[in-house]
């Protein structure tokens, strides 16, 4: 919707149909966090260099042009709109002022100096502008993106914040520091460019230790592949569950965003509850893996089940997969209903999981055919495709938080960006074989997971709605790489009894939602009707985190309490290596 006439003020920066706070910079490490990281599946644009990204294709600026050129009256009454403005900004009579969370002119300066606030006004009243004919284009929903997405990279660049002379934090840090903030960013700026991927850095290479700060649980490697390490931890309760739990990660970045600091730590949390906690730990491909498929990774699942299920001595576990994670959990559960074998798995969980790519958002609207082949041929050639593409692919979807913040402190200012566990994991990129890149881009765009046979898993048609293990399935309200309402399709694909939960925070964020944070709500509801709106129309919210909930819903379906193991591994498999194993620290 366009912004109301009567509240030119509120919020001048932002697309009129998103919600404020999704796209203004907040400027915190947190909304960096969220904006980030996560989607490792819609990979076509990492094929595009950055130029391509300020301009949309083709077919979508003509479509653009088209439409607005059979609206002239609302044309001209936009660019008289924009005079007005423009005029009462010149006299310093226009009442234009950012959106409470854009942290991008929170300086008092921005509103006190008489030339600041004008270039500051200025900037607003053309962006306004600018999503106003978007509005009126009224293009469909896949131009309507494009368009947007380009928009927003347009529009956040020219910002006065990020002109050195301009900004009035740079030019306190200039005073305070006699220069040297201009040297040191200067530097940052120099070393940034020279290494993929090319934008600001958000956390110092050296913050945080993976074995001593992150991903420290206690536990030990029970299985190594040539494809992934089989991490068992060790339980912290007298009593576990017998049911065991096998954690499936995403194949970009590594497996740790499940086990961050103390505290912070999903694997950590799920131990104390009791549950047997395996967890797969993906190798990082390079050209030598060129091949690795959906198959691969498919079957990657099914030794892992194998080993589990031989060290715990059960013939059932239950499956919490992670984004792409989810994607192979589902296919390999289809494929087990395919061939009698359903019965391995008692329940499964899927976190910011997409499966019907339908309208998902700006990642799935640059799924243009060019793309799509120059996608894949490029990591056909090299035999993968580099996480640091990727990575900077992610920080352009959200420009501000992750682009502009930073060149504001790193560079302007010459500071150091602040330490977060989550940006530290998030830049500890890893790489996708070639065979599972176009494997993944494939079916997105067939969008073959809704289509019963129309793409296989192991030589089985796939078929996900005679997949009638219970799920659940969470999404974050915030998330911008995977929406909300593409994660509760999942639920409509899926067969069996299936729980939503909402939360209130973006992609990671959303998951990394320990208890104890007062400001954390999620959102449930008692059944999953076809309809997202209407699930949202009958959802209560409860307060807290949701990590509980889904203890609880496991607990209900893991078996009977039975005595911890005393020792990790057995039954033929014995201990390789203490967590978090050796795959994890491979570059």
């Amino acid at each position: 919707m366009a912004q109301p006439a009567t509240e030119p003020a509120q919020n001048a920066s932002a697309p009129p149909r998103e919600r404020p706070e999704a796209v203004a910079s907040t400027g915190t490490p947190e909304a960096a966090a969220e904006a980030a990281t996560g989607l490792d599946m819609v990979l076509v644009d990492a094929a595009r260099g950055p130029l391509r990204r300020l301009v949309p294709p083709l077919s979508t600026t003509l479509h653009f042009g088209s439409s607005l050129a059979r609206k002239p009256g609302t044309v001209a009454r936009r660019a008289g709109e924009l005079v007005g403005e423009l005029g009462r900004i010149t006299t310093g009579r226009s009442e234009l002022a950012p959106g409470k969370k854009d942290k991008r002119f929170a300086d008092p300066a921005w509103s006190g100096n008489p030339l600041l606030k004008r270039a500051m006004q200025l900037h607003l009243a053309t962006a306004r502008t600018a999503w106003e004919l978007i509005e009126d284009a009224d293009l469909d929903w896949q131009d309507d993106e494009r368009i947007r997405f380009t928009a927003t990279n347009l529009v956040d660049a020219l910002a006065p914040s990020n002109v050195p002379f301009l900004n009035p934090l740079a030019l306190k840090a200039t005073i305070d520091t006699g220069g040297h903030n201009v040297v040191e960013g200067v530097r940052r700026l120099v070393s940034d460019l020279t290494s993929p991927p090319r934008v600001p850095s958000m956390v110092e290479p050296d913050a945080f230790t993976v074995g001593e700060d992150l991903a420290v649980s206690p536990g030990a490697v029970v299985l190594r592949t040539e494809v992934f390490e089989l991490i068992q931890y060790r339980p912290t309760t007298e009593k576990v569950r017998s049911l065991p739990l096998v954690m499936v990660p995403p194949t970009i970045n590594k497996f740790y965003i499940t086990d961050l600091a103390p505290g912070r730590s999903i694997v950590e949390h799920y131990v104390a509850a009791g549950q047997q906690v395996f967890m797969i730990s993906w190798r990082n491909p390079d050209e030598r893996h060129a091949d690795w498929d959906l198959d691969t990774y498919g079957q990657a699942l099914l030794d892992a089940m194998d080993a589990v299920e031989t060290i715990t001595g059960q013939e059932q576990v239950a499956l919490q997969a992670f984004c792409s994670g989810g994607i192979i959990t589902a296919m390999v559960l289809a494929h087990l209903a395919a061939t009698g074998r359903q019965d391995r798995v008692r329940a499964a969980s899927y976190a910011v999981t997409v499966l019907d790519w339908s309208k998902a958002g700006t990642v799935s609207a640059l799924m243009d055919p060019g793309a799509v082949e120059a996608a894949t041929e490029r990591s056909r050639k090299k035999g993968y495709l580099d996480g640091a593409q990727l990575a900077e692919v992610f920080a352009w979807l959200r420009p501000n938080d992750l682009i502009w913040n930073y060149w504001v402190n790193n560079y302007l200012q010459g500071k150091p960006p602040p330490n977060f566990d989550i940006l530290y994991w998030n830049a500890d990129t890893t790489r996708m074989s070639a065979g599972l890149h176009r494997d993944f881009i494939d079916v997105a765009v067939r969008n073959a997971l809704t289509k019963a046979g129309e793409v296989s898993m192991l030589g089985s048609p796939v078929d996900l709605s005679a997949v009638t293990v219970d799920t659940y399935a969470t999404a974050g309200i915030a998330d911008h790489l995977c929406p909300w309402e593409a994660c509760y399709r999942t639920t409509q694909l899926l067969g069996g009894e299936s729980r939503f939960v909402l939360s209130t925070s973006g992609h990671i964020a959303s998951l990394v939602n320990p208890p104890g944070n007062p400001k954390s709500t999620f959102q449930v509801a008692e059944s999953t009707p076809p309809d997202a709106q209407q699930w949202m129309k009958a959802a209560e919210t409860v307060k807290g985190s949701w990590w509980p909930d889904f203890t609880a819903w496991l607990g209900d379906r893991s078996g009977e309490e039975i005595d911890a193991p005393a020792e990790l591994g057995g039954n033929g498999l014995d201990v390789l290596a203490e967590a978090p194993g050796t795959y994890v620290f491979d570059k």
